[in-house]
């Protein structure tokens, strides 16, 4: 028998729906709560703290045998890293195309408001500090909520459910938990001193979310690793932030 959980918690906690729904709920509120208060004060260090315990949660509560069992492992087939990447550069382009369509660079594009929380970037920076700001905001996002998202969505939660209700299901479930968790980024937001509920686009934001979700899960599949979801996520998040710097940003 595989014991995937680490001896002192195996009384309180496994790799079932009840540990899964737990974690969704616990980093998801904790999460939510954080991003809404930074929307409001402008300070997102703080949010990256649940990244960071996303990360270690692995390591601190599972075996080596339950990280290998949740996807932290090399990539059996890493062929199929470099087309995810690519592929999730071409879903953050997609996102951004329709919302450009549909709403141009106003608030209403997710991009566009997500881009107010970059508060340290100069209003119109010039082409050295765009460049400087977009390598370390490309470089941040391509490492903590790729690593951390990918470790709890499709490998720890994702085990939990699929144990009981088989990987597709169990592969809806993170992604709608993924998809409704960015509503704090985007969906219900805070202009000019208030707070205010945006429907169509909101919809539209976890509906591209959860479309991106199957996307990186996709992934996961396709290389036998969490590095296939996580090469995923990044290419989505490095194509995010090009196109607020070279798009959204003004010269």
């Amino acid at each position: 028998m595989i014991l995937a959980v680490r001896a002192p918690l195996r009384s309180f906690v496994d790799l079932n729906v009840r540990t899964g729904i737990a974690l969704l709920l616990l980093f998801g509120l904790a999460r939510a709560v954080l991003v809404l208060q930074a929307n409001v004060n402008g300070s997102y260090q703080v949010v990256s703290l649940v990244f960071v315990a996303m990360i270690a949660l692995p390591w601190l509560v599972l075996t080596a045998d339950g990280r290998t069992r949740i996807g932290l492992v090399r990539p059996a087939r890493w062929r199929w890293v470099p087309p995810a990447l690519l592929a999730g550069v071409a879903a953050a382009l997609s996102v951004y195309a329709v919302a450009a369509a549909l709403w141009g660079h106003t608030l209403s594009n997710p991009f566009a408001y997500i881009a107010l929380s970059y508060a340290n970037v100069p209003a119109s920076p010039s082409d050295v500090e765009r460049l400087m700001y977009f390598g370390i905001f490309a470089t941040i996002g391509m490492l903590f909520s790729p690593i951390g998202e990918e470790v709890l969505y499709r490998g720890i939660a994702h085990e939990s459910f699929a144990t009981s209700l088989g990987d597709r299901r169990a592969a809806l479930i993170d992604a709608g938990a993924f998809a409704a968790t960015h509503l704090a980024h985007f969906g219900l937001v805070f202009v000019a001193g208030a707070w205010a509920f945006l429907p169509l686009p909101a919809f539209f934001w976890v509906a591209a979310m959860f479309l991106a979700s199957l996307v990186f899960y996709g992934f996961r599949r396709l290389t036998g690793s969490l590095v296939g979801s996580m090469a995923a996520h990044a290419g989505f998040n490095l194509a995010m932030n090009w196109v607020i710097f070279y798009g959204i940003i003004p010269a």
